[in-house]
């Protein structure tokens, strides 16, 4: 006979016993729901695209590379992506050099699905849709005429295309015909990604005004253009169809007064809007220089307003951070970034310049979506040095300032005294089978 007592101890621990498994079931099913809720998400890496611009038959591409989250790139690997056309290079003295002078050869959607680059040799545009691995597909119908002779920068807002052709090429002169223009050229993008000409949308320039750029503001309401030889800037209202109506006081020359005492040319290269603020930014480049101009939101007009110093040598590229408040640019002959901070936006103040690793020169730049790394091609700069292509990943820290990551550059091809231009970069998750940019939910097409 079992005592009483004994009986009623294993009674109570036989409650106990059951508590502690029917809690630790819990916490497990709790955890195992809570996972399969919020499963593990990879790291956020980066897709970065820029372009070969090699100059011969159907050779240019695109290049894509993922970037992991220590700034290390990886080709992806199904790059190049053909763009169906030819780039465009320097002669084979490098005199030439002004045919590069341009931004946003690359552009990509806001949704991210779409990519639109120029192949500057062959007069045409090319548009890829965006696969969810990183894969390039050209769109049906790709490449497009772009409406002129060179082009060298895209912008896109509202389903139109805005192209800068520039009408210069030193390769093939005879491509510079008599009855050819500069202009800016319109076209209307479908749904599937194919480019229509907008009826008299082309805005013809004067023969040598070597226009570099189609900026966009930020509500896509006003085209921002630089005419570098003209020593000029541009801008325009974008009406409903597409169309643009010229500025009040555009083209607006370069305040004479910034370049008197150095004596030389006023070239004007690199243009970037203020993300929040009416501000124009503007590189003056043979002066090392970095000018701020308002607008009139209604109009486009420009107002100088003032320059402020670079320490680097010819300032010719600008981004901002999406919170406006920092800007970097790119300077071209000593191979250089400078960093300002724009705690007042009318008076940006350099708060570092750090030179790039290599012997190249540094162009286009581009921030990643999380803002945690800057990205800049380079190009090399002489006939008899073949290195100097080449991509370079920079580590932004929490105050703006710039480290070069030790992997940093990565060599880029020169082929037929090719240049690498342009720079494009998604935010992408890392898995084991793919890469996937993040994209709003039914925006994929």
């Amino acid at each position: 006979m079992i005592p009483v007592q004994s009986t009623r101890q294993a009674k109570h621990w036989l409650r106990v016993i059951c508590f502690i498994t029917g809690f630790t079931a819990s916490v497990l099913i709790g955890g195992f729901l809570s996972y399969s809720a919020h499963p593990y998400q990879p790291p956020l890496t980066s897709i970065v695209y820029t372009e070969s611009n090699i100059p011969t038959e159907n050779g240019n591409s695109i290049l894509g590379f993922l970037r992991d989250v220590d700034g290390n790139l990886t080709p992806l690997p199904t790059s190049p992506f053909a763009a169906g056309g030819a780039g465009i290079a320097a002669d084979p003295t490098f005199r030439s050099l002004q045919v590069f002078s341009s931004d946003q050869n690359i552009v990509v959607n806001p949704e991210h699905t779409r990519l639109f680059a120029v192949n500057s040799g062959s007069n045409t545009i090319a548009v890829f849709d965006i696969d969810p691995d990183g894969s390039l597909s050209p769109v049906s119908g790709s490449p497009f005429p772009s409406g002129g002779v060179n082009p060298v920068s895209v912008g896109l807002g509202n389903d139109f295309l805005f192209v800068v052709n520039k009408n210069r090429d030193p390769q093939n002169p005879s491509q510079e015909a008599s009855n050819s223009l500069p202009n800016y050229t319109v076209f209307r993008v479908t749904r599937r990604g194919r480019l229509i000409p907008v009826p008299k949308s082309t805005v013809s320039l004067p023969e040598g005004s070597d226009p570099t750029q189609a900026l966009l503001s930020i509500d896509k309401q006003l085209l921002f253009g630089a005419d570098q030889f003209a020593g000029a800037l541009r801008s325009f209202r974008i009406l409903p169809q597409g169309r643009l109506l010229e500025s009040p006081n555009s083209p607006l020359t370069l305040p004479a007064s910034e370049f008197s005492a150095s004596g030389r040319p006023p070239f004007p290269l690199g243009l970037q809007v203020h993300p929040r603020q009416p501000i124009l930014y503007v590189g003056f480049v043979t002066i090392n220089k970095l000018a701020v101009y308002t607008y009139v939101p209604a109009t486009g007009a420009l107002n100088f307003l003032k320059t402020v110093p670079n320490s680097g040598q010819a300032p010719c590229w600008i981004i901002t951070n999406r919170a406006g408040t920092l800007l970097y640019t790119a300077n071209t002959v000593d191979n250089s970034v400078s960093v300002y901070n724009l705690a007042d936006p009318t008076t940006p103040v350099e708060i570092q310049k750090v030179t790039l690793k290599g012997v190249g020169s540094a162009t286009q730049l581009a921030l990643d979506q999380t803002e945690s790394f800057l990205h800049v091609v380079s190009r090399r700069n002489s006939p008899n040095i073949v290195e100097g292509n080449g991509l370079h990943v920079l580590k932004v820290n929490e105050d703006g300032t710039l480290n070069e990551v030790d992997s940093s550059p990565l060599p880029l091809p020169s082929v037929e005294n090719s240049f690498s231009q342009g720079i494009v970069v998604l935010t992408s998750r890392k898995s084991d089978q793919r890469i996937l940019p993040i994209l709003p939910e039914g925006n994929r097409r």
